[in-house]
């Protein structure tokens, strides 16, 4: 085996902000079915629940709670119906067409690393590959398109049952190490930045308690400003709290890493 380390990415928070696309529509969509625009923090909070992984489920989810709470006299709209409207606001277009139509929230997308960052990986021979909630189409196009990557390993919405099941972590982290997990294997990461991806890996760990793990966390973008450094202490000791290993500033911390990198987190 050649690789002394595998690490599996989220995409939404991590690869990308997302904040004025995905959280901008789930806003959006909420808005379009009750009247309330929910603010990032109402949103940062529910997350923080360990649970909502799925921003379709989040939406229904809080227009379900403001219902309740301000004794609303409206019906919850139907799954298809959330889906529907926040795939409008997202795309813009149809997700299986081509992109270069979408005229939707997706094109306000900020990517947070460069090609080079994955290059530098394997030149450390670290394999690496991404586990994300988000839709196939969404994710091809930042990790194909925008980062151009070639044929990234990927496991998306539908490809495995959702976060915190870490299933679809399983699988990819085997295909890449190579090598059936356990004892025996190469220490393998996971770069989120929710509470459902810690869960994640807590997951695994119970699944298969002889391989070695590593739960990495990482706060989202809009929580950077100099303006919200409390929330993200906040945010940050939320995720150590729920089994975070390591917290990093950025993901940009880990071009250099290399086999000490590893040995230390397993001391």
């Amino acid at each position: 085996m050649n690789n002394i380390g595998v690490i599996l990415f989220d995409i939404d928070g991590v690869i990308r902000s997302v904040e004025n696309s995905y959280r901008l529509s789930l806003k959006k969509t909420v808005y379009q079915f009750c009247g309330w625009d929910p603010s990032y923090r109402d949103i940062d909070n529910a997350k923080n629940e360990g649970i909502w992984n799925n921003d379709w489920d989040l939406s229904l989810e809080l227009i379900k709670r403001h219902i309740k709470s301000e004794n609303l006299k409206l019906k919850p709209p139907q799954r298809k119906d959330i889906i529907r409207c926040f795939e409008d606001f997202y795309f813009g277009g149809n997700p299986n067409k081509d992109s270069n139509n979408w005229s939707g929230f997706i094109r306000n997308e900020e990517l947070l690393v460069e090609k080079e960052f994955f290059t530098l990986l394997s030149i450390n021979r670290i394999s690496w590959g991404f586990v994300s909630g988000a839709e196939s189409a969404s994710a091809k196009f930042v990790l194909e398109k925008r980062l151009k990557l070639e044929s990234p390993p990927l496991i998306a919405m539908g490809d495995a049952p959702d976060k915190p099941d870490p299933q679809g972590f399983l699988d990819l982290a085997s295909k890449l190490s190579e090598s059936s997990l356990g004892y025996a294997n190469v220490p393998i990461a996971y770069v989120g930045d929710t509470i459902a991806d810690i869960n994640t890996v807590s997951n695994a760990k119970k699944r298969i308690p002889s391989q070695k793990f590593i739960s990495i966390g990482v706060a989202p973008p809009h929580l950077h400003l100099k303006s919200r450094m409390k929330e993200r202490i906040s945010y940050e000791s939320k995720l150590k709290d729920a089994g975070a290993d390591l917290i990093l500033n950025t993901v940009n911390d880990l071009k250099n890493i290399d086999i000490d990198f590893f040995k230390k987190l397993q001391e």
